[in-house]
């Protein structure tokens, strides 16, 4: 069992069901490289909108600290509509982000004793880019290929020990003494009253 359905076993209530088993997971690998490149994208952007000062100075382009915070704004808004259903649109705004970014870094001008972390920079950009375009298009594959196929849960009955094991289960089910009505003795209802 993964680490979350043992997680959550330890924090039902008494009488919550358990997860006995866990399958195999809905995600696909498109679904699972969307998910981690949305929050990279996030990680990034809060990194650049907490951090604008100590990355310029890293890269030798002081000044541009305002510019590094936009892009950080930028960067968690496309991660964060990579994690959300619309993952393809997702992507490809990230993909266009990494464009504005090599198109920005090849426009800077760093100090000459940083050029080295400016070019570092730069193959970063175009390795995360290359992922963005193929996540982008693994995306828009999976999603044109299912629009005409469904999925079949056929094998799926959703009772965990098999739909006989759960007939008449409930039939010996006590109703606990607070959640039982109190009896009302001689309780007319008065003239004229609403009934709820």
């Amino acid at each position: 069992m993964t680490f979350v359905a043992n997680l959550s076993n330890i924090v039902r209530s008494k009488g919550d069901p358990r997860v006995l088993s866990t399958g195999p997971s809905s995600l696909s690998g498109s679904d699972r490289l969307a998910r981690a490149l949305g929050w990279f994208s996030i990680g990034l952007g809060v990194g650049e909108l907490l951090a604008p000062r100590m990355l310029t100075r890293m890269m030798g382009v002081r000044g541009k600290e305002t510019l590094l915070r936009a892009y950080g704004a930028r960067e968690i808004g496309a991660g964060m509509m990579s994690l959300s259903p619309d993952k393809g649109a997702g992507l490809q705004s990230r993909v266009a982000g990494d464009v504005l970014d090599i198109v920005t870094l090849m426009a800077l001008k760093p100090r000459s004793s940083k050029q080295g972390n400016l070019g570092l920079a730069m193959s970063a950009v175009l390795g995360v880019t290359l992922l963005d375009i193929v996540g982008a298009m693994w995306v828009k594959s999976d999603e044109s290929r299912s629009y005409g196929a469904q999925r079949s849960y056929r094998d799926r009955s959703g009772y965990p020990q098999g739909v006989a094991k759960s007939r008449g289960a409930a039939r010996d089910f006590l109703k606990p003494p607070e959640a039982r009505a109190a009896p009302m003795a001689n309780a007319a209802p008065r003239a004229g009253a609403r009934p709820w």
